[in-house]
């Protein structure tokens, strides 16, 4: 479970503040509100570890696209939004999705907006996807505005598979290569080291060093494989407390191979989202909140609230951008250049399509640096284990002349 704490007001009106362990935000939220509170805020506590690794409520951005794409042409068709929200949970094929599309309906029929209820399940819902909403309530377009976020998540979600393909075929070269080394260390080696034994040839050190790496797999294997799952799920935990998610996503952009990629990713993700919620009406240091946490990178998303601060205080966005240095310097003259004739969601959404191209150019571009380099590195450790295992024979055949 994380630990939360939660600034509230109770009902003598008096504010508090209170700490509550949950699985998700969701249930803190619930929580809270049955006790009848007012919630002022909620975050997790300082060093707390969250070990829900899966993220098993956040829902795909495939499913969202679909969601809002039928969501729209119901509502475009003139069906209530309580009534489509019956039809997409009974059609949802995720099941954990149409459970929350289900509650959602129960919520409507209780009296509340459709923006409250997104709201009780902010771990499974992006926070634009939240304040998107609210804005289509004001402004009476919820329909206008699930199309736009369908536009939106669609394109996310062709970044996000263009990602993946990309690291399918090094991570499958990887699993391969690392099979091909235990088989040869716990099947083949044994045999070779009756064979030498057997000869009574004296065994150069390499070969010693590998067969005793060879017995410690062996013998233990099970306890082996139980650190690297417990490490990897350590890893993906303390990946969740804010400092250290911050100083990683730091040094992920210091990297030489990978820098470039995840800053162009961040950049698309950043012109785009923030160019969806100001065409949806949503006020910009709203939109610059929000947007801090959809950039996939901690260290980006602080420097976008650091910029808000400075559009708080009277700046135009393009200032704090460009003294801060994390952008290409396009995206700040971008931005500029709108400001100053007034059209600043079409400049983004255009800077956003222009860096989806880059994106793509990087992915090939590092693909096509990564695997031949997978493919030389695992060649030699293979190459160094079969050495070893023929070294003796060489001495053996020394001998016999």
């Amino acid at each position: 479970m994380t630990s939360y704490k939660c600034n509230v007001v109770d009902i003598s009106g008096k504010k508090r503040k209170l700490t509550h362990k949950a699985e998700t935000k969701s249930e803190v939220i619930d929580y809270l509100k049955k006790n009848n509170y007012i919630i002022i805020d909620i975050e997790k506590s300082a060093g707390s570890i969250d070990f829900n690794i899966f993220g098993k409520e956040r829902i795909k951005s495939k499913d969202l696209a679909v969601f809002c794409k039928q969501l729209y042409a119901m509502l475009k068709a003139g069906v209530t939004l309580v009534n489509s929200l019956e039809i997409l949970r009974q059609q949802t094929d995720n099941k954990h999705f149409a459970k929350i599309i289900g509650q959602m309906y129960e919520d409507l029929q209780k009296g509340n907006t459709f923006s409250e209820s997104l709201s009780r399940h902010k771990d499974a819902f992006p926070d634009i996807f939240i304040s998107m909403a609210e804005a289509g309530e004001l402004s009476g377009n919820i329909d206008l505005i699930m199309n736009r976020l369908s536009n939106h998540y669609e394109k996310e979600y062709k970044i996000e598979n263009k990602v993946k393909s990309a690291m399918t075929y090094p991570i499958i070269l990887a699993l391969v290569s690392i099979a091909v080394v235990v088989f040869l260390l716990t099947t083949v080696m044994p045999t070779f080291v009756e064979m030498y034994t057997s000869s009574g040839v004296e065994l150069p050190r390499l070969t010693q060093t590998l067969i005793k790496v060879s017995q410690t797999i062996k013998q233990y294997w099970h306890i082996m494989l139980m650190a690297i799952l417990g490490l990897t799920a350590g890893v993906i935990s303390l990946n969740k407390v804010p400092k250290i998610k911050y100083k990683e996503d730091y040094y992920k952009l210091k990297l030489p191979l990978v820098k470039d990629l995840l800053l162009k990713i961040s950049t698309s993700r950043f012109t785009r989202t923030l160019s969806t919620l100001m065409g949806s009406g949503v006020p910009l240091l709203q939109a610059l909140e929000t947007v801090s946490g959809v950039t996939g990178n901690a260290y980006i998303g602080s420097k976008i609230l650091e910029a808000r601060e400075d559009v708080r205080k009277g700046l135009a966005l393009s200032q704090p951008l460009r003294q801060q240095g994390i952008f290409p310097p396009m995206v700040h003259n971008m931005i500029k250049i709108g400001e100053d004739s007034g059209a600043i969601e079409e400049i983004l959404d255009k800077t956003a399509d222009f860096y989806d191209e880059e994106v793509d150019t990087a992915i090939t571009r590092m693909t096509t640096l990564l695997e031949p380099a997978m493919i030389v590195f695992m060649g030699i450790i293979i190459g160094f284990i079969v050495i070893a295992m023929l070294m003796p024979m060489f001495d053996m055949v020394k001998t016999v002349q």
